[in-house]
């Protein structure tokens, strides 16, 4: 019996089948093959959510074999991919061809149809999450029916399923709107607490893609804006391999792993260790291809919980998450995350109607990070937050309806793809009921 885990390590399942389906109808005749038996089947990624959300109960599909690009129209300017291709991977194949996606978030690890499915997302930007970047979809529904999905075809369906959690059907190819390949000019400098929140407004109206760290314990934040130039690809000026090294791989992943994982062991050094830390950050200016200043290398494992709450309610929701965090004797070495981005139509992005401020927290994967989530947690919901559906979060789907006004659709729909609750499980039957 094979064994499923996720990144993080929290979650768990021992599916009783494994099958490797190399087409649309190999996916087909594993549904049928599962309804049949009356039992859930679940398409897996690379397990980088958080939570369970892509945990398989009886059988489990890996996208093993399903990962490429199958199609390019430069006139329509998009690219269809096979579900299973790592975005990493579509980012270095877009390269090659010209093309880039509009926006992306800082890790790449995931499949398209995970990252699409809970709502990944970057910051700013016309549009920031993946899933209000597609142009189409295919999935193979509960029954086994193949449906193509589209503005102009099954437009009920492409308008649901877009971020559809893995609750509506496997998705077997995804049709992303493109663009020419750009350069993007990052500036990282270090600001403080008072001044940055303060400005936050004008910070992100000024420029194209605005992302924050601020470093608990402290009053010191990182600030990242990343720009379009309107120069050449050739003309840009990527950070030396040294510097990129020592700042991206060393400093970033390598020693702050080893200084987190020594910190758990000495909490009552993290405010120090923070401070010196966030002094010790100095600004750094250059340009890349796009999806190479998107895109972070992560070694390190953490937790996280991420909330999206209306962008008017975002600074007093992070200034009352300090208040919290302040009055606690909670030790927390990891900075926390700020991002923004605008509305979306995607009915259940948590970016649906509004534009949205992200808060982002974590901790070391050895941490303990209940009380701290749960508390912060409670912020957000006060603020009118809705939860990442791919990181940590207590909500149930009692709750989570009201925060979404088409949640009911997303409910008909399901029950008219995957009537018999194939495509379930326990995270879905928490965040979607029965």
């Amino acid at each position: 019996m094979t064994e499923w885990k996720n990144w993080a390590g929290l979650e768990t399942a021992s599916p009783r089948r494994t099958l490797e389906p190399r087409s649309t109808d190999e996916i087909v005749t594993a549904v049928l093959a599962a309804r049949e038996l009356g039992q859930p089947v679940k398409m897996i990624g690379t397990g980088h959510s958080f939570t369970a959300i892509s945990a398989p109960e009886h059988t489990m599909l890996r996208p093993t074999h399903l990962g490429g690009i199958v199609a390019v129209d430069r006139t329509a300017m998009t690219v269809t991919a096979l579900a299973g291709t790592q975005l990493k991977t579509l980012n270095a194949e877009l390269e090659r061809l010209g093309l880039s996606l509009h926006n992306m978030g800082d890790i790449a690890e995931q499949t398209l149809a995970g990252a699409v499915s809970t709502g990944t997302h970057g910051t700013g930007g016309v549009v920031s999450g993946l899933a209000a970047q597609l142009a189409a979809l295919e999935l193979v529904t509960g029954t086994g029916e193949v449906i193509a999905a589209s503005p102009t075809e099954n437009a009920d369906v492409f308008d649901l399923a877009r971020v559809g959690l893995g609750a509506l059907g496997i998705l077997t190819t995804l049709t992303f709107q493109v663009e020419p390949l750009f350069v993007l000019e990052a500036d990282e400098r270090p600001g403080t607490w008072e001044q940055t929140i303060a400005s936050y407004d004008e910070l992100v109206d000024a420029n194209h893609h605005v992302d924050l760290y601020w470093f608990p314990h402290t009053d010191r934040m990182l600030i990242k804006a990343n720009n379009r130039l309107d120069v050449p690809l050739g003309e840009a000026e990527p950070l030396s391999r040294w510097r990129g090294w020592l700042d991206d791989d060393f400093l970033s992943n390598t020693f702050f792993g080893a200084l987190t994982r020594v910190l758990n062991l000495a909490p009552a050094a993290i405010p120090r260790a923070n401070e010196v830390a966030a002094r010790a950050l100095t600004a750094r200016t250059y340009s890349d291809t796009a999806h190479r200043v998107f895109v972070a290398r992560r070694t390190v494992v953490f937790r996280e919980m991420e909330y999206a709450v209306p962008r008017a309610a975002g600074m007093a929701a992070l200034r009352e998450a300090r208040r919290v965090i302040d009055a606690s004797d909670w030790k927390i070495s990891f900075p926390v995350e700020i991002r923004c981005a605008p509305a979306e139509d995607v009915a259940l992005s948590t970016a649906q109607g509004q534009d949205s401020v992200y808060l982002a927290f974590h901790v070391h994967r050895d941490a303990d990070h209940e009380a701290y989530f749960r508390a912060v947690e409670q912020v957000m919901v006060e603020h009118g937050g809705r939860p990442h559906w791919g990181k940590l979060h207590t909500r149930t789907a009692e709750d989570l309806a009201a925060t979404y006004p088409r949640f009911g659709d997303f409910q008909a729909l399901r029950d008219r793809l995957d009537p018999d609750r194939l495509f379930t499980n326990p995270y879905l039957r928490r965040v979607l009921g029965d």
